[in-house]
């Protein structure tokens, strides 16, 4: 039975029964299957071992005397929802066995029990319990499949993106991703992770940024129990729950200095050590970064490690903001549109022509996600089958004002230096370097202002023959 499985390994076991010959006789068959074992007679003693252990499976015993076994299966979940809790009844509370099974409980076994049913029902709940664990694998990667539908646009711009994408994927290699907040650099990630062979193993992604700074170094590399106040238990970092998969590390420039020497180290090494703890953790992990500062400024200011950043910048995937591929903009308006009539339950076509109009001029600060926002807002507000540009945020709409009093001021002043060239065209008898001269131009600059206004000058006629 142990070459099953590889389960068992250093999972742990917590046996609650105020029986102690049933305890010792469990402890000594559960180690000698390799499984680490902890054990209490009273059921408020498991909930504080659980609350202080990391714990895969709880024996316990249906009737104790501080609480019944509901109670306590109730406490467990609260306190630990992924430990799986095997019940131990006897014959005549079959019944409240099962009603606890209602509750949560992963299977129950009935007194007396030979060591081998309690051991089999231990491996199942294990196996169970890493079925779980694959169906959110499943999850991630279904989400890492949508965000392919999400990089919508075709301008050179994002084709540029897309071809770099496809030629780093495959190669095992380090990529810093950069560009504005909102642009989609976690979705570039992902795209990554999707086209490379570890697409079946995790995506783990944080923002460094959000965690506070004291908190960043065990977030990725993890703690051992007592490594500081609050650590209770030991935890496993993001560096071990990515292994064989990708870590995304977004604005890796808020990570702190002294971490930097850290983070380096297990890039280049890898391997960690856990905050507090003196064994070395072996890892293979794809490093994706991202940033919306430069770098390359922050390493000359000292903020930033030079070496960090020259291992972290082997390829550089740069995403454009949204103002400089325009021509993407009618796409993603109709894929949010789309998008969000499936969450709202409704049915808009897209939107007016005055309302694209303002979407495709706007310099979108925000990039794709103000976008996204700014289409889901109007689809809420909208109850017709086309956005227009009343149901548009205040801002744009006075946007659409402000441009609209923008282009009357620029075709007016067309007009005028229209109607002036043309004038002093005609003084000099349509003679055009004349007109430079007057006019205080190049020649050159003059040919091109006549091509900008659509100017035409008559030909000025042939002179007479005097014989």
């Amino acid at each position: 039975m142990t070459e099953e499985l590889n389960l068992r390994d250093r999972k742990t076991v917590l046996v609650v029964d105020d029986e102690r010959d049933l305890l010792q006789s469990l402890e000594k068959a559960l180690v000698k299957e390799g499984y680490r074992v902890f054990l209490a007679e009273r059921a408020r003693l498991g909930l504080e071992i659980l609350q202080r252990e990391s714990v895969d499976v709880v024996l316990s015993d249906l009737r104790m005397p501080e609480m019944s076994g509901t109670e306590f299966l109730r406490e467990c979940k609260r306190i630990s929802p992924e430990t799986e809790v095997i019940m131990l009844t006897a014959y005549g509370t079959v019944e409240s066995a099962v009603e606890a099974m209602k509750e949560g409980a992963y299977d129950f076994i009935t007194k007396p029990f030979k060591r081998v049913t309690v051991l089999k029902a231990i491996q199942k709940a294990l196996e169970k319990q890493a079925l779980s664990r694959e169906n959110l694998l499943l999850r991630q990667q279904l989400e890492s499949a949508r965000a392919k539908e999400q990089m919508i646009g075709t301008s050179p711009a994002i084709r540029r993106v897309l071809e770099l994408v496809r030629r780093v994927a495959p190669i095992n290699t380090t990529v810093l991703i950069t560009g504005e907040s909102g642009t989609g650099k976690e979705l570039v990630a992902r795209l990554i992770h999707q086209y490379s062979p570890r697409r079946n193993a995790p995506f783990m992604a944080i923002n460094c940024g959000a965690i506070p700074e004291n908190l960043i170094e065990s977030e990725l590399f993890g703690h051992v129990k007592g490594a500081f106040t609050g650590a209770t238990r030991d935890k496993d970092g993001l560096f071990k729950v990515a292994n064989g998969g990708t870590l995304f590390l977004d604005e890796v420039c808020a990570i702190p200095l002294n971490l930097q020497v850290r983070l380096l180290r297990a890039i280049e090494e890898k391997e960690f050590l856990p905050v507090g703890g003196t064994r070395p953790v072996r890892v293979d992990v794809r490093i994706l970064a991202a940033s919306n500062r430069d770098l390359a400024a922050e390493v000359r200011e000292g903020r930033f490690r030079e070496d960090l950043f020259y291992r972290l910048n082997v390829v550089n995937i740069d995403i454009p903001p949204l103002r400089e591929r325009k021509e993407d903009i009618p796409l993603l308006v109709q894929y949010f549109v789309e998008r969000h009539n499936r969450a709202l339950g409704k049915r808009v076509r897209g939107v007016d022509d005055q309302t694209m109009s303002v979407l495709v001029n706007y310099e979108w600060k925000g990039n794709v996600r103000e976008l996204e926002n700014v289409i889901e807002r109007a689809m809420i507000l909208c109850d017709d089958e086309m956005i227009r540009v009343h149901h548009l945020p205040p801002n744009l709409a006075q946007f659409r004002f402000e441009a609209g009093r923008r282009d009357r001021l620029r075709d007016a002043v067309r007009e005028f230096e229209r109607e002036h060239i043309y004038r002093v065209l005609e003084r000099v008898g349509f003679d055009k370097p004349a007109a430079a001269k007057v006019l205080g131009l190049s020649q050159s600059s003059l040919y091109r202002k006549l091509a900008e206004l659509g100017i035409r000058v008559p030909r000025k006629p042939l002179a007479k023959s005097h014989h």
